[in-house]
């Protein structure tokens, strides 16, 4: 079971790695849809989480910046 686990966020780093760039786009579109639908009222609070799931798919994908 390690060996899957450990196969499985070896294939994560590798699509991060490839398209985190494109993963980052999605997350910003999904950010703003969801503020869209709760009319702005938790902008704070999705801005927080959509910036953090950024951070984690650049850290995922070797961008440690």
């Amino acid at each position: 079971m390690f060996d899957a686990l450990k196969s499985l966020k070896e294939k994560a780093e590798d699509i991060a790695e490839t398209h985190g760039d494109k993963i980052s786009e999605g997350l910003e579109k999904v950010g703003d849809f969801i503020d869209d639908r709760t009319e702005g009222k938790h902008s704070g609070t999705i801005d927080t989480a959509v910036d953090k799931a950024q951070d984690f798919v650049g850290k995922l994908g070797g961008n440690k910046d």
